[in-house]
């Protein structure tokens, strides 16, 4: 395949010459250690336009996991004081963090919350310029800050907003899993009570700490059991 494609069985793929990826190979978001990365060939067709939308989404999906992000992390340092609803007499204390708050906050609340981002969307953000994600808000997104001239700078920034988008992506499907197992995105997976791994623990003979267990097998932290592949249900010692 190699060799047809490159002229070599370990040819260099810059002789691929006629590879639609090509349109995409100096786009943003193409940075070490993986270069361009496509594994579903969604851009084998090199059609900009439907890059351009997947671009867009992509964006969209960072910039939201990275206030999610902050949304876990700030409520355990930090509450705005007075009510949520008077109505109700509920606080903003009194709502607790993470996915526990979906069934707190009343319904008139995520209502407004889905009108203001839903006008956001429609009739604030639009595109300026054809470029993906950009609103023309300028630096940082703040608009009074103007934009960033330097083209350099721009790039650099806006890799970073996708590399960090990227990252944020991934952690906070991390904490949606842990809270909802444990009830907190960083709660003590001992309070995963329906672990399967319970029943190892509870039915080896003799019964033994998971850190003896783990004792003399080079596992990198002694101290856990940690088999997310459940590899030990239902054997064994």
């Amino acid at each position: 395949f190699q060799d047809g494609l490159t002229g070599s069985a370990w040819g260099d793929w810059a002789n691929y010459t006629s590879s639609p990826l090509r349109a995409f190979e100096g786009e943003l978001g193409v940075q070490p250690p993986v270069g361009f990365w496509d594994l579903l060939g969604l851009s084998a067709d090199g059609d900009v336009a439907f890059f351009k939308r997947r671009r867009e989404v992509e964006l969209k999906h960072g910039r939201i996991s990275m206030f999610a992000c902050m949304g876990y992390i700030v409520p355990e340092y930090f509450r705005f004081p007075g009510e949520l609803s008077p109505k109700l007499g509920l606080q903003f204390s009194d709502i607790p963090n993470g996915l526990a708050a979906i069934s707190k906050v009343p319904g008139q609340g995520w209502s407004q919350i889905v009108a203001f981002l839903g006008t956001y969307e429609l009739f604030i953000n639009t595109p300026v310029g054809g470029e993906p994600g950009n609103y023309g808000k300028g630096n940082l997104g703040l608009g009074f800050l103007g934009p960033v001239t330097d083209p350099e700078a721009r790039k650099k920034k806006l890799s970073a907003e996708l590399a960090n988008g990227r990252l944020a992506m991934v952690a906070i499907i991390g904490m949606f899993f842990q809270d909802g197992l444990t009830g907190s995105a960083w709660g003590d997976w001992a309070l995963y009570v329906d672990s399967p791994l319970r029943a190892e623990a509870a039915t080896s003979m003799p019964a033994r700490t998971p850190q003896e267990v783990l004792v003399g097998t080079g596992g990198p932290f002694p101290e856990n059991f940690w088999d997310p592949a459940g590899l030990s249900k239902n054997k064994t010692e």
